[in-house]
């Protein structure tokens, strides 16, 4: 039988590869309804480890299920396990639910960076550890993580280190008004006052490095080892904790403490976002004309948060808001 030609073909001459279906792929996933509740304590080059039930002697070593995709997973995340939660060795559980997060502490690398970090979620409280001496403080640091903390809708506490080398009145001038926790440590006093800040809460200690961050752990939680370092002699700390860690408080509660950090982008910040953190100047902001000077923070002869003021609001706190806005804008050295 000679070669047919296409005009001689009918249906019943298609070929169908074998072994192929033609069914699409289904969409539906598993519930995973006897998933067990864990937090995320430590991330390890795609290694997961979880506090099953946030009890730190229940840890599980886990991977992310493929149909998470690339979705985030940090420190502090409440998520949902399946597979070998047993925690023995050589097991592993798998991430297959993220629980929506109640606060997220973002940064980016610089004021221009799209791409945002997440350093830590679901924390209550970010405590901001700056020295006082070796190296001296940075206000706009602080700043900056300030700006973060009320963002990502977490309670900044500025913690001041090092007391026995400097005097902290005027640090403590710069940061009255805001009305936030503000605990002195020294290498010599006990940190019962930070304690109490920490005890029963998720918090995450965020600093310049070499401002005793890890000090202030290994003080906090017995057998936390956390490696210390000494200030460079041109006043720059060095890089002693590498990775976000959370370890858990004696009294119950957890800290987080992350790298040290020589600067905080907040390109993922908006004014409004700020200023949505301060209840009465966020109502007055409402009334501002469109690219009110205030969003930059500078002064605008319309800008209604100064009739805020004088109607009763605090003048020392819109300077501090001011400040932070000017931060956030890039406008002070950070």
């Amino acid at each position: 039988m000679g070669r047919r030609g296409w005009r001689d073909l009918d249906e019943s001459d298609v070929r169908v590869r074998p072994g192929r279906g033609s069914r699409p792929r289904s969409k539906l996933r598993p519930e995973h309804a006897d998933a067990a509740a864990a937090m995320v304590v430590a991330v390890d080059r795609g290694r997961w480890t979880c506090a099953l039930d946030g009890d730190p002697e229940r840890l599980v070593t886990a991977m992310r299920a493929r149909e998470l995709g690339r979705t985030p997973v940090v420190v502090g995340d409440a998520v949902e396990l399946v597979g070998d939660t047993s925690g023995r060795p050589d097991t592993l559980a798998r991430i297959v639910r993220v629980v929506d997060r109640t606060s997220v502490l973002r940064r980016t690398a610089d004021d221009t960076d799209p791409y945002e970090r997440i350093v830590v979620a679901n924390a209550e409280r970010l405590v901001i550890v700056a020295a006082l001496a070796d190296p001296p403080p940075r206000t706009g640091l602080i700043d900056r993580c300030l700006v973060a903390a009320y963002a990502g809708g977490l309670t900044p506490v500025l913690c001041l280190t090092k007391s026995d080398l400097a005097a902290p009145d005027e640090v403590l001038d710069t940061y009255s008004a805001l009305g936030l926790p503000i605990v002195v440590t020294n290498m010599h006093a006990l940190h019962e006052n930070l304690l109490d800040q920490l005890s029963g809460r998720v918090c995450a200690l965020v600093g310049h490095s070499g401002v005793g961050k890890s000090t202030l752990v290994n003080t906090l939680v017995p057998h936390a080892d956390r490696a210390t370092g000494v200030v460079s002699g041109v006043g720059k700390g060095r890089h002693t904790s590498t990775s976000a860690v959370a370890l858990p408080l004696p009294g119950g509660g957890w800290v987080v403490d992350t790298p040290g950090i020589r600067s905080f982008g907040l390109a993922h910040v908006t004014a409004d976002d700020l200023i949505s953190a301060f209840t009465g100047f966020a109502e007055a902001a409402e009334e501002c004309p469109p690219n009110c000077g205030h969003l930059g923070g500078g002064d605008d002869p319309e800008c209604n948060l100064d009739t805020y003021v004088t109607e009763g609001g605090s003048v020392e706190q819109l300077h501090s808001l001011r400040r932070l806005l000017r931060s956030r804008a890039g406008r002070d050295d950070a």
